[in-house]
């Protein structure tokens, strides 16, 4: 064989592996779009959350790995519902416009409302022998996102992402069914913070695609209200839930491990607001919403970490 036939054969093979590399990272990147695993994830650690405080303290493997299987499951296959439900509007937003479903990446989509509805199913009649807590709220979660936000109050109402936050704390309490004390008062004052979090997460997105959302007629409040309007409707939330959030300490199971961060990031979270309300502009708009996934994502992770610290002192 000539040494240009070997070069040939070389790029050939080099190009089949290109290609091959380039189909699985378009695959696992239609996974993570079309279940929403970024939001998954803050779901079960949400959820995470409240078997740490229902526990106080580590809540056994066997515990955290049976939540995070039906409860990922659970979520991943309300996801795809709402995408699936939503196709048509998606294609009128530019945030939404690249999703699978709009594209035409997934040409026939009549799968999905099966595969959504199994997902969701299966966990939750899997565990009803044994923890039909955690099957309830399972289910309402689901339901919550998918049959009460998605499909009856987002296209009717302002109100829409403020109940359909009721679907977060429903992850919260899956956590704490998950280790046997579903109604711990931790849990319970979690999960009422992430309903109080969801609206003012999500309003700072919703301002910062004001003009996108006003073109797909979807009745989000920053469209039906001023910039400036929409910032103070934004801290009537960020205000609660940072208070509850550090009134968390006073629970026997936190300490110093838990408030130190979650005061740092608390301050951070009122300062961006503050800085919102002067200046409602797109890039202090995205700038809360960054900073509400970090408030919840070290609120979580100090949870996580002050229940143990507590528990082992």
């Amino acid at each position: 064989m000539s040494l240009s036939d070997t070069s040939q054969k070389s790029s050939l093979n080099s190009s089949s592996a290109t290609a091959v590399s380039s189909t699985w990272r378009s695959k696992l990147r239609l996974i993570v779009v079309l279940f929403k695993l970024r939001i998954v994830f803050l779901l079960l650690m949400a959820a995470t959350g409240g078997a740490f405080l229902a526990a106080s303290g580590w809540p056994g493997l066997g515990n955290l790995l049976l939540l995070w299987l039906t409860g990922g499951m659970a979520a991943a296959g309300a996801s795809a519902l709402n995408q699936y439900w939503e196709r048509d509007s998606d294609g009128q937003m530019g945030r939404t416009e690249k999703r699978p479903l709009v594209t035409g990446e997934i040409t026939n989509p009549n799968w999905i409302p099966y595969v959504g509805i199994g997902l969701i199913l299966l966990p939750s009649l899997a565990v009803l022998p044994f923890n039909p807590a955690l099957t309830f709220f399972l289910l309402l979660g689901a339901v919550i996102y998918v049959c009460i936000y998605t499909i009856w109050l987002k296209p009717r109402t302002l109100l829409n992402i403020v109940i359909g936050g009721a679907a977060g704390s429903a992850a919260v309490l899956s956590g704490s069914a998950a280790v046997g004390n579903w109604n711990d008062t931790g849990a319970l004052v979690l999960s009422l913070l992430l309903f109080l979090w969801t609206p003012f997460h999500f309003w700072s997105l919703a301002l910062l695609y004001r003009n996108e959302y006003a073109r797909s007629d979807v009745p989000m409040l920053p469209v039906h209200t001023t910039p400036r309007q929409a910032a103070w409707w934004v801290m009537s939330h960020t205000l609660p839930t940072g208070l509850g959030g550090l009134l968390l300490v006073l629970l026997p199971s936190l300490g110093w491990v838990y408030l130190i961060p979650v005061a740092w990031v608390t301050f951070d979270l009122f300062q961006r607001n503050t800085r919102l309300i002067r200046n409602p502009s797109a890039p202090n708009a995205k700038a809360l919403f960054m900073s509400s996934n970090i408030y919840l994502l070290v609120l979580l992770l100090a949870i996580c970490a002050g229940t143990v610290a507590a528990s082992a002192s």
